[in-house]
C-alpha cells in the first residue's frame, strides 16, 4: 500500500513543477504528517525529493528528475479506456487503477504536453445515467466487473422480477454495459438446457437483480473470440424494443406534432412510422400507424403532443382522448360566477 503511494507521489510531482503538502496530501488520501514523512522516505531512497519551505514552499523533484516507473500494468492500460466515464469508473471499483494510469501517462509525455489531459477532461465528458435519476450502484457490481476483467466464471443468484422466485445461474461474464443509469451484464451461460426469455448461449441480465455473486474459484473461461458486445448489445435492443411493441395506433400529426413525435414516443419508431407516412392532407396533417407498448402506454406518451395529435385508432383510445378533452374543456371554461 505504502509503496503503491510513494510511486504515486513520485509521478505527481515528475508530472508537476511543484506542489504544496495540502495539494499531496488531497491526492494521496493522507495527512500531511504523512506527506512529510513519505517525502523522507523517497529522498533517503535516493529520489530528489526537495522540500522549500515557507508559506510560497512545496515539495519538488530537482533537477529534472525523471522516473523510469511509468509502464502501464494491464488493468491500468485497460481502465485507462474507460477514463471518459469516471461514474463508471468509481462504480466498478477501478478509480484508483485508472488513476495510476493517468498519471504515468501524464508523466512519460514531455512537458510541453502535460496539460493535455486535463484540457481534454475539461471539454468532453460523459454523463451517463439519465435526467432527473440518480440509480443506485448495485453491491454485486466490483465482484462481477472483477470477474469480467479476468475471464472468471461466476455463480449467481439472480431474480427476473420483484415478484418472481430466485434462480441460481453458472455465467460467464463477458461484458458489462451502462444504459442510461442501468447495469446490464452481458453473459454466456455454459451447457444451457433451461428455457429462457433469452435464446442461444448468450444472455442480458440486470445487474441490481443479482441477490449474490460469486467467483468461482482461480479458473479462467477461454472466451469466444467471435463475440463482438457492441454487436450483441445493438441486436438485443433491436429485439428488446421490437418485443415490447405489441399494438398500433393510428394518429393524425400537425407539422408541429411530426416534429414532436420523436420525443413523445421512442425515437427510432417515430421515424419509422413518419417515413411510411403519405402526403400531408389539405390542413397539412399526416396521417401515421405507430407500432406502441400498449394502449395505457400510448395515451401517456401521445398526451405529450397535445392538440397536435388526433389518434383515429383504436376506436377506445380516441374516446378516452375525446374524454380527457371534455374534462379540460370544463376544466378551462370561462367562469361565469359573480
Amino acid at each position: 500500500m505504502r509503496a503503491a503511494r510513494l510511486i504515486k507521489m513520485v509521478l505527481l510531482l515528475q508530472a508537476r513543477p511543484s506542489m504544496t503538502g495540502a495539494e499531496l496530501a488531497r491526492e494521496l488520501d493522507v495527512s500531511e504528517r504523512t506527506v512529510t514523512r513519505d517525502a523522507q522516505a523517497l529522498s533517503e531512497a535516493g529520489v530528489p525529493v526537495y522540500a522549500d519551505r515557507g508559506r510560497a514552499g512545496g515539495y519538488r523533484l530537482i533537477g529534472g528528475y525523471r522516473t523510469r516507473l511509468t509502464g502501464l500494468a494491464r488493468p491500468e492500460a485497460e481502465a485507462l479506456f474507460l477514463s471518459g466515464v469516471p461514474g463508471a469508473l468509481r462504480e466498478m471499483g477501478l478509480e484508483d487503477t485508472a488513476s495510476a494510469a493517468r498519471l504515468k501517462v501524464a508523466a512519460a509525455l514531455l512537458p510541453s504536453l502535460r496539460d493535455t489531459p486535463r484540457t481534454a477532461a475539461q471539454r468532453f465528458h460523459l454523463d451517463a445515467p439519465a435526467w432527473f435519476s440518480e440509480p443506485p450502484t448495485p453491491e454485486s457490481l466490483p465482484a462481477i466487473a472483477e470477474a469480467v476483467w479476468g475471464d472468471r466464471p461466476i455463480l449467481a443468484r439472480y431474480r427476473r422480477g420483484p415478484e418472481e422466485a430466485e434462480v441460481e445461474r453458472a455465467l460467464e461474464p463477458y461484458g458489462l454495459v451502462l444504459k442510461a443509469g442501468v447495469w446490464y451484464l452481458c453473459a454466456r451461460v455454459p451447457n444451457h438446457t433451461d428455457p429462457e426469455p433469452d435464446p442461444g448461449p448468450f444472455r442480458v441480465y440486470r445487474v441490481d437483480r443479482f441477490t449474490s455473486v460469486e467467483i468461482s474459484g482461480a479458473e479462467r473461461f477461454t472466451r469466444d473470440d467471435d463475440f463482438d458486445l457492441p454487436a450483441f448489445w445493438e441486436e438485443r435492443a433491436r429485439q428488446f424494443a421490437r418485443s415490447i411493441l405489441r399494438a398500433e395506433v393510428v394518429v393524425r400529426l400537425s407539422a408541429e406534432g411530426a416534429r414532436g413525435l420523436p420525443y413523445a414516443v421512442d425515437p427510432v419508431t417515430a421515424r419509422d412510422a413518419l417515413s411510411a407516412a403519405g402526403d400531408p392532407d389539405e390542413q397539412g396533417r399526416v396521417t401515421v400507424t405507430l407500432a406502441v407498448e400498449s394502449a395505457e402506454v400510448a395515451h401517456t406518451q401521445l398526451a405529450a403532443l397535445g392538440p397536435e395529435a388526433e389518434v383515429l385508432a383504436p376506436p377506445e383510445l380516441r374516446e378516452r382522448f375525446a374524454r380527457d378533452a371534455r374534462r379540460l374543456a370544463a376544466l378551462y371554461a370561462p367562469s361565469h360566477s359573480g
